[in-house]
């Protein structure tokens, strides 16, 4: 399943990069209501719940919408990006009943399985705002209270969640944001150079954590849930660098304002997120049990294809056909010492993988 970005069509004024920090904010609410997805940001979530215990009630009730689906609320609505949080703020404090009932009702719900209905049409009392409350309840009933609010009084909510992100900038956001922007900014500002020189898909591709090129055009494949593609121009791409949104990847294009793509940067989230090929390859060649044995004899020292083959008691080609589907799979490393080729299993690979496929290696 995929995302495949056309970026035919696009000029160095239609692609932006910068750090935003209203989705920096939403990135890290969302390591806090989920956990268990960003296990590498436990201290640090930690910290920040400890800084505002007061607000997790609120936090809990708004959640739904920076969950998987995240709100379209929370990205960019315009080019150039607003320079702080309090600008995106009052950008959102700006919004008329419709405007802000049309970016956050897709939110609520959290699916684009099914279009919605217009705002004007999500009118409280209507049989299409009922139904759209009734299809948010069906997902869960933290979504259908929710729903309820924001059709029958969507000023209302929108004040609530203006109130509930100051506050968590209050408690701890503008302190980790007063740390974490500069090394964005540096990143964004290397972004922004190579798109000034090379074709943007060629740029996303290396940029992205599981993209790549496919042709014909600029188009660029991204590995998500949903499956879809997306004509960019005339709208402008927005890429969003991001400390706390690994090991997400969130494409919004439903806006015609723009396109935004926020992304885990580079040096400052964990390495090595996998492709779903690179993954599959993984577990693939810990299935046969001729290689989980070849395993475990190298999990305690660099041993050659020849010895290899003695204690397995099988020939030294297959051996090495063994050795060459797990090294193509990452999962050893072969090193030469002098005529000597010395093969090694790479435990930190393994480990990623889990703690329970590490403990069947070793035991």
């Amino acid at each position: 399943m995929s995302i495949v970005l056309d970026l035919g069509g696009l000029g160095p004024a239609d692609l932006v990069a910068g750090p935003f920090a209203l989705s920096e904010l939403m990135a890290s609410l969302h390591v806090l209501a989920e956990p268990e997805h960003h296990p590498e940001a436990a201290d640090w979530a930690a910290r920040a719940a400890a800084a505002g215990p007061e607000l997790r009630d609120e936090l809990s009730v708004f959640a739904p919408l920076w969950a998987r689906f995240r709100c379209r609320l929370f990205f960019p609505l315009a080019v150039p990006l607003a320079a702080s949080l309090d600008e995106a703020l009052a950008a959102i404090a700006a919004l008329s009943a419709d405007a802000f009932l049309g970016l956050v009702a897709p939110g609520v719900l959290g699916t684009s399985a099914r279009p919605l209905p217009s705002a004007h049409e999500l009118r409280a009392g209507t049989t299409t705002a009922e139904d759209y409350v009734r299809r948010c309840l069906r997902r869960s009933y933290a979504r259908g209270e929710l729903a309820r609010q924001l059709v029958s009084a969507p000023l209302e909510l929108r004040d609530r969640v203006l109130a509930v992100l100051r506050a968590a900038d209050t408690a701890f956001f503008a302190d980790d944001w007063r740390t974490l922007r500069p090394a964005l900014e540096d990143h964004a500002r290397k972004v922004r150079r190579r798109l000034a020189d090379r074709p943007p898909a060629d740029v996303l591709a290396e940029l992205l954590p599981t993209a790549a090129r496919v042709g014909p055009g600029e188009r660029v494949r991204l590995d998500k849930l949903q499956i879809d593609e997306v004509k960019v121009a005339p709208r402008p791409l927005v890429l969003v660098p991001s400390a706390r949104v690994w090991p997400h990847l969130t494409v919004k294009h439903e806006h015609p304002s723009c396109v935004v793509v926020q992304y885990p940067a580079r040096g400052t989230t964990p390495d090595g997120q996998l492709t779903l090929r690179d993954l599959h390859d993984r577990l693939m060649a810990l299935t046969s049990p001729a290689r989980m044995e070849l395993c475990r004899h190298l999990l305690g020292e660099p041993i050659t294809t020849s010895e290899l083959a003695a204690r397995l008691g099988s020939s030294e080609p297959q051996v090495s056909r063994s050795l060459r589907t797990l090294r193509d799979a990452g999962l050893v490393r072969s090193t030469r010492d002098g005529k000597l080729v010395r093969h090694r299993l790479a435990t930190d690979v393994i480990q990623r993988l889990g703690n329970d496929v590490l403990a069947t290696v070793a035991r």
